[in-house]
């Protein structure tokens, strides 16, 4: 009993010289200009620039931090839109207490609008990333994201919409650091360029990331709208081609004390013309293509964060994305040859249907006492669902004029279910060196059905299944430091990949199961101020995709059926490269060399169709080429001519060693032979971008493009090059932005190609390049920026709440 008394004496003796030995700092944080007090400002106490303290004001605007040593301590005040405040505070015997009580003054840049954007874009070479700010120049490059990427150093946009890094499709498109379930090619056309506020380009991504896409990753960063406040945006634009195509959007946001809520509404539509042929030139044939999309799409959001308090904070949201098409492909094909046996064929084909994809989100985020330590939770569930009418009406005329019709129809449904549940870790462990973890799970679920009704000849009436399931459970870890003039971080990433494909409910089965492990490393060295050096190395992996595998046809003419390849392996590249970074008063200088390693990679390829007895058709689909080298340089360059002219241009190069099989079609045994062939292949790209500012309000640009010619492993692609003109007009104390835009003035963006397998043929394809696009953006609403943390998947950086995904 006595030891027990001692012991509590004795704490409460320790306790009291502890309160008598500590000192408060205690205050209250304003605003300058209306006296309006600023919740969760941040508030850190330093020691020798180590911070040894720190809180959020409250809704008052006032904080409190106890149990300070009695000394000197410098007190550093920030909050997003306002300049910091930096000062001194002294706690000793004969003062414990400290009040500091500050009026913060608005950033100079601060504007009455929701976002502030620059006048022209900037490009910064980060430590494991090159960060594109997306300036006014860019977003009137046209109404879509999709308009404004051919605009980027390294990234180019086909025909169809496809993206490709490096002349390198496998790529992997991030919203926010966050994946989608709907198609990129189709999500970027959804897209305001408006919305945009940066484009990354993680070309060598480290261990933290999902290793998927040998190019590496395009995260595109939207503007948030946290403002306190009901505020918001409207974009819309008009694109006059053929026919005139439509796009609008709308982004709310209201914030009110702990609680944002957010949403956002946008809408695509409009009819898009494409046309093209090919030349088969052992037999004199011609294929002409007319090709015609009605599309109308449309998307929305609507989430809310809730502050818990100041170490805590819970999201969550759902997007819903439904778009709904009509196609239609006339398909001429000529038999010139003036053979009696041969009949011209005419097809017109149809398809339609609707596709929906619903994504459900719940975050969860922990901040620690201790100055960028952080723990998040996040769990996302995506459904989307796809049905496709399909009629193909064929018409074959012989020479005497006598017609046949054959009709059939096509159905197509799929399902695909796509889970992911992640846990990511940051912790400081000094001022120097960091170390993250984290795991990951994702768990997708496919379904597709086919069936074939043929109403001329019921026999060949066709029903098949295809399911496409994978498992994959990675853990990673990387470790950094920093020192004055050097940092580097390395890491690992572990994964289990499971996969089990069934064709027609397992009458064909396809699987794989392997552990891999993922290495990653970045060297930086900081010459000086305005020079940087950096090193790194990762290996990736591109995994065969749902549309890579399906043995169902993805679209057919009476010449060509495309159809997937169930037996693809994956695809492994190790990829080195060095950066160097200069920075100049007026302008900044970027280059890279990279060199790549690649097993199996993964291509298109072209094959007679065995069940044609003619050797006319051909089949369409993928396979793996064998073990490839490549190695590229790339270089863009940022100047202030004046204060009026700027220009950016940019260059990448890239060549490639492969080696594959082709086919090769002999027409008088009718058969096809494989080739095996090795070749080099070397592309060029180069852009321009030169901005002339006439007044604060007025400015225009020019933006000019080239694409070289590549001789490829399969087929040769031809030159392709533009011209466009804009300008830009700001009102309204910059809330209203009206731009215009004449996209290929010239009209000579053609994608023509040639190729001696199977057989030889040339062909031209052509899209609607020369439009003129009017567009119009309007922010309302305003207020101070609140200081809302969330974590953003698969990206480095916390951002606010709202915006569009």
């Amino acid at each position: 009993m006595k030891l027990k008394f001692f012991l509590f004496v004795l704490l409460g003796v320790i306790t009291t010289a502890q309160t008598q030995n500590s000192g408060t700092v205690s205050g209250k944080i304003i605003e300058k200009t209306t006296n309006a007090p600023i919740s969760y400002a941040t508030v850190s106490i330093k020691d020798n620039g180590k911070v040894v303290s720190g809180v959020n004001t409250d809704d008052n605007g006032d904080f409190t931090i106890k149990n300070l040593a009695l000394k000197s301590y410098t007190i550093e005040i920030q909050y997003i839109g306002f300049r910091k405040y930096i000062g001194t505070v002294i706690l000793s015997d004969n003062k414990k207490t400290a009040t500091v009580n500050i009026s913060l003054e608005e950033e100079a840049t601060q504007l009455k609008g929701v976002n502030i954007v620059s006048e022209r874009s900037t490009i910064e070479q980060k430590i494991d990333r090159k960060v594109i700010t997306v300036g006014k120049d860019l977003t009137t490059a046209g109404a879509s994201a999709s308009d404004i990427m051919n605009n980027i150093p390294s990234v180019n946009v086909d025909q169809d919409g496809k993206l490709s890094l490096r002349g390198n499709d496998n790529v992997r498109v991030l919203i926010d650091g966050r994946p989608s379930n709907i198609d990129p090619a189709q999500l970027l056309k959804q897209i305001p360029s408006t919305s945009i506020k940066k484009i990354e380009l993680i070309t060598n991504p480290s261990a933290k990331y999902n290793p998927e896409g040998m190019s590496g990753i395009i995260n595109i960063v939207l503007h948030k709208n946290a403002n306190t406040g009901f505020n918001g945006s409207y974009s819309g634009g008009i694109t006059f081609g053929e026919t005139a195509k439509y796009n609008q959007s709308l982004d709310l946001n209201y914030k009110t004390g702990k609680v944002n809520f957010f949403g956002n509404v946008g809408q695509n539509f409009g009819t898009y013309f494409n046309d093209g042929f090919i030349n088969r030139l052992d037999q004199d044939i011609t294929q002409t293509l007319d090709i015609k999309n009605d599309n109308d799409s449309y998307l929305y959001k609507i989430g809310m964060d809730y502050l818990i308090d100041d170490h805590n904070t819970l999201s969550i949201y759902t997007n819903q994305n439904k778009s709904t098409g009509k196609g239609f492909v006339n398909t001429d094909i000529d038999y010139n040859n003036g053979d009696p046996d041969i009949l011209n064929i005419y097809q017109k084909s149809r398809y339609w249907g609707p596709e929906t994809t619903g994504t459900y989100n719940l975050a969860y985020k922990h901040i620690f006492k201790k100055e960028g330590h952080t723990l998040d939770f996040e769990g996302n569930y995506s459904d989307s669902k796809e049905t496709q009418n399909a009629e193909f009406d064929t018409k074959t005329t012989a020479p005497d004029n006598t017609a046949q019709n054959l009709i059939y129809n096509d159905l197509i449904k799929g399902d695909r279910k796509l889970s992911t549940f992640n846990v990511d870790y940051v912790n400081p462990l000094n001022e120097k060196s960091t170390l993250e973890a984290g795991a990951e799970a994702r768990i997708t679920r496919t379904d597709s059905d086919y069936a074939r009704t043929n109403l001329t000849v019921p026999a060949q009436n066709q029903i098949s299944n295809y399911t496409y399931d994978t498992d994959i459970y990675s853990a990673y870890v990387t470790f950094g430091q920093k020192y004055k003039k050097f940092r580097y971080q390395v890491g690992a990433r572990f994964e289990s990949y499971k996969v089990a494909a069934n064709l027609n409910y397992g009458a064909e089965k396809f699987d794989d199961d392997y552990i891999t492990l993922y290495p990653s490393a970045y060297f930086t060295y900081n010459l000086n101020e305005k020079n940087t050096f950096q090193f790194s190395y990762s290996r990736r992996v591109d995994r065969p995709s749902l549309e890579q595998t399906k043995p169902i046809r993805e679209f057919s003419t009476p010449l060509v059926t495309s159809l997937g390849n169930p037996e693809l392996r994956p695809q492994f590249t190790n990829s080195v490269e060095v950066n160097y970074t200069k920075t100049f008063e007026k302008g900044s200088f970027t280059t890279g060399v990279y060199v790549r390693s690649i097993n199996d990679q993964i291509s298109r390829i072209l094959y007679p169709d065995e069940t044609d007895t003619d050797g006319n058709k051909q089949i369409m689909s993928f396979t793996n080429y064998d073990h490839n080298t490549a190695y590229g340089v790339e270089a863009s360059f940022n100047y202030k001519i004046t204060k009026w002219w700027d220009i950016s241009p940019s260059i990448d190069f890239s060549s490639i060693n492969q080696q594959g099989i082709v086919f090769l079609y002999d027409r008088p045994t009718k058969t096809s032979n494989p080739v095996e062939r090795k070749i080099t292949v070397a592309a060029f790209n180069g852009r321009m971008n030169s901005n002339f500012k006439v007044n604060k309000r007025l400015s225009f640009l020019l933006f000019g493009f080239y694409r070289g010619a590549t001789d490829g492993l399969q087929n040769n692609s031809h030159e392709m090059y533009k011209m466009d003109i804009g300008s830009r007009y700001t009102l309204l104390d910059s809330k209203m932005n009206i731009s215009l835009r004449f996209n290929d003035v010239f009209n000579t963006m053609k994608y023509a190609f040639d190729t001696m397998y199977p057989y030889p043929q040339a062909g031209q394809f052509s899209w609607e390049s020369q439009t003129v696009y009017l567009g119009l953006t309007y922010n309302f609403g305003g207020a101070k920026i609140k200081n809302l943390q969330r974590k953003q998947r698969e990206d480095n950086t916390t951002k606010d709440g709202g915006g569009m995904f």
